[in-house]
């Protein structure tokens, strides 16, 4: 008996209901009232249930009828989500974006491109990944992910790229660590005696650790745990300036020198990148656009001062 159902049923119901009156739904519809009635009645006989008690002048729904009213919003919100969807496709505007996100890549950055997508983007599905060097350029290629943010190390060929912002990295330890009490440049010879914290591939295969100096090194695949290890006077190690920052303010991580190393000498590039053979459409275009105002507004500002 549903077959005979219509969306134009449910759709006078919800509007009787919206409006108050038969009457007042047919001006709302440009229809005349006999023809919303009728829609009543009809519907009523299909569902087999009483909608409205006509007992009164005006017309009120009965229990029965709040349910109905209930699932009629519900299925004339999917038709309606359905049309904006197909009507997206038309156009050009993807289901889905799957974005893979280096570990340097700033947090605050990404929540509010989160925010905005939503906002955008209501219909478009947005899936969020965190890797380590070579793994982001993997999920690009192998399709996993759509749109990526690699650091320079692990960029793979056979993708484009387009340059974001670079990422100083600074050296620090935790203000309890032997290191700390020392000012000025410290010599390679002391700082091989100290355990190192290293941000490493989860891969065998992958980009070979970065920037290491000390004899022995703990490894860990992120950078949360390598910073709650740095703070926990376990070794030295570089962070992000931006990830860092908020702790050299506050004392929780110290800055220090090591003697071989210049200034600019730790600079990461970070790039976001997508396959050669991929045909963005306009979220994947807003994202990228957007990757590059975030991530530089972010990494750029505050920037601390060394001791």
């Amino acid at each position: 008996m549903y077959d005979a159902l219509t969306l134009d049923q449910l759709r006078a119901l919800v509007t009787v209901a919206d409006e108050g009156s038969f009457s007042a739904a047919a001006r709302k519809l440009h229809r005349v009232q006999s023809a919303i009635s009728t829609a009543m009645a009809n519907l009523e006989a299909l569902l087999g249930v009483p909608i409205w008690d006509r007992s009164k002048k005006v017309p009120r729904l009965t229990d029965a009828g709040q349910a109905v009213l209930a699932s009629a919003r519900r299925v004339l919100a999917e038709v309606d989500g359905l049309r904006r969807v197909t009507a997206n496709l038309a156009t050009g505007l993807e289901t889905r974006v799957a974005l893979c996100l280096d570990a340097f890549f700033p947090l605050p950055a990404l929540i509010d491109l989160c925010v905005a997508f939503a906002r955008e983007f209501p219909e478009v599905d947005l899936r969020v990944e965190h890797q380590v060097l070579s793994a982001v350029s993997a999920r690009v290629l192998s399709g996993a992910a759509s749109l990526g943010v690699v650091s320079a190390p692990g960029l793979a060929s056979g993708l484009e790229a387009h340059a974001l912002s670079a990422i100083r990295m600074v050296p620090v330890v935790g203000p309890r660590h032997r290191l700390a009490a020392l000012s000025g440049k410290i010599p390679a010879g002391q700082l091989a005696g100290e355990t190192q914290i290293v941000l490493s591939e989860h891969a065998e295969a992958g980009v070979a650790d970065q920037g290491v100096l000390s004899a022995r090194t703990w490894r860990v695949g992120d950078l949360h745990t390598k910073r709650e290890l740095l703070r926990a006077g376990l070794g030295w190690g570089n962070l992000p300036e931006h990830f860092a920052r908020d702790d050299l303010r506050s004392k929780q991580l110290v800055r220090i020198q090591p003697l071989s190393w210049g200034a600019d000498e730790h600079v990461v590039s970070l790039s976001a990148i997508y396959r050669t053979d991929a045909a963005l459409g306009p979220a994947h275009r807003w994202a990228l656009q957007q990757l590059g105002v975030l991530c530089e507004r972010d990494v750029g500002k505050g920037r601390v001062k060394r001791r």
